[in-house]
């Protein structure tokens, strides 16, 4: 048995002084594809953010190759690509600048690999189209080109299927598990059915208080 990439240590998290689940323990080795499912308000996306260090536990730790990611932050950042509902995309820019600004601080790009990323999310031409003029579907593609171009071995992704068309959700779901085949770990959650045939599901009701959950989505 491989030792674990990423071990979520006793994990609860709360918003608004409100716990949203506690004592959540899971080791992810190399290879792991993880959906975190949960009713909405479960606390799917704060879980998502602790885990890339974008909020603080309430209790317990994230531990990336066994160490706290509090200790080796630089470290634990080169080796993760993460990618929420927001499409951090400069409109100004052209889908190729864009792709260099994403990838200035972990994974510099080269012009054939960001030409070989827009083949596989369907963007080949739009090279020099400037992202303003882009649908809210391509904006989103040209985010996911990213998971082409990066060698980060922890990927986080929050409802990445979100805007994509069937074609994209089939290349999405090979990209995914090929990267933990490949050896890399997988953290994701998402609304529709998953043709992916190996992955496990981490539920986070079975870890919460004796409350009614919260009709908001987190």
């Amino acid at each position: 048995m491989s030792e674990p990439l990423l071990t979520l240590n006793n994990l609860s998290c709360e918003r608004d002084s409100r716990t949203l689940f506690s004592g959540v323990h899971y080791s992810c080795p190399p290879g792991t594809l993880l959906q975190i499912v949960g009713f909405n308000g479960a606390g799917k996306t704060t879980l998502l953010h602790t885990v890339a260090g974008l909020l603080p536990a309430a209790c317990g730790d994230v531990r990336w190759r066994g160490r706290p990611i509090a200790q080796q932050r630089q470290a634990f950042y080169q080796d993760l690509l993460y990618l929420g509902h927001q499409v951090p995309v400069k409109p100004q820019l052209s889908v190729r600048e864009n792709l260099l600004w994403l990838g200035a601080l972990n994974t510099p790009a080269t012009e054939a690999a960001i030409a070989a990323a827009l083949v596989e999310v369907d963007l080949a031409g739009f090279e020099d189209s400037p992202c303003y003029a882009l649908s809210a579907g391509q904006k989103r593609r040209v985010l996911l080109a990213q998971l082409y171009l990066s060698r980060a071995a922890l990927w986080i992704l929050d409802e990445p299927f979100t805007a994509i068309d069937k074609s994209g959700v089939l290349k999405l779901e090979a990209a995914m598990a090929r990267h933990a085949t490949n050896g890399g770990v997988v953290l994701f959650t998402s609304h529709q059915p998953l043709a992916m045939a190996e992955f496990t599901t981490l539920d986070l009701s079975a870890f919460q208080l004796s409350e009614q959950p919260s009709e908001e989505a987190i």
